[in-house]
């Protein structure tokens, strides 16, 4: 089966786990686990925006780091910049913060409600260069029926 082949069945999965469910908290934690359970990915999660900083909110793997200020690491600059953000080696992205060293690529998306980042999606893979435009189109629409309901 091909990413976009687990894509295309997971999205109607995740979007009936949180249809008509009012709480966020409830929603990322379904999402997350779907999430790692169809890739596999290393770590599967969400910070969310508490005041002005990014808050570890529902997640899948091994522990993590709990507080991230704004603009800091990946998932700090998908927050300031409101849009997704794509590291095909987390080395090599100054300011990375290493919740592991086992993490090697990262993708890191924003949840928005009315328009403003309320939450980041952050995926991170053991392997290089793991991630790309496919999985930014269907995460960022998995994100876009999250905030309904």
């Amino acid at each position: 089966m091909t990413k976009t082949d687990k894509y295309k069945s997971l999205l109607p999965q995740i979007a009936a786990l949180v249809e008509g469910e009012s709480d966020m908290i409830a929603k990322m934690a379904n999402a997350a686990a779907a999430l790692h359970e169809a890739f596999g990915f290393w770590w599967t999660g969400f910070y969310r925006v508490v005041e002005d900083e990014l808050v570890l909110g529902p997640f899948q793997g091994p522990l993590a780091c709990i507080r991230i200020p704004f603009g800091r690491g990946v998932c700090g600059t998908a927050w300031q910049r409101g849009e997704t953000v794509i590291v095909p080696d987390v080395h090599a992205f100054a300011g990375h913060i290493a919740c592991s060293s086992a993490s090697n690529s990262e993708i890191v998306v924003p949840l928005f409600r009315n328009g403003t980042v309320i939450a980041v999606l952050d995926i991170d893979s053991t392997d290089y260069a793991t991630f790309d435009d496919t999985d930014r189109c269907y995460l960022e629409q998995m994100l876009a029926f999250m905030t309904k309901g």
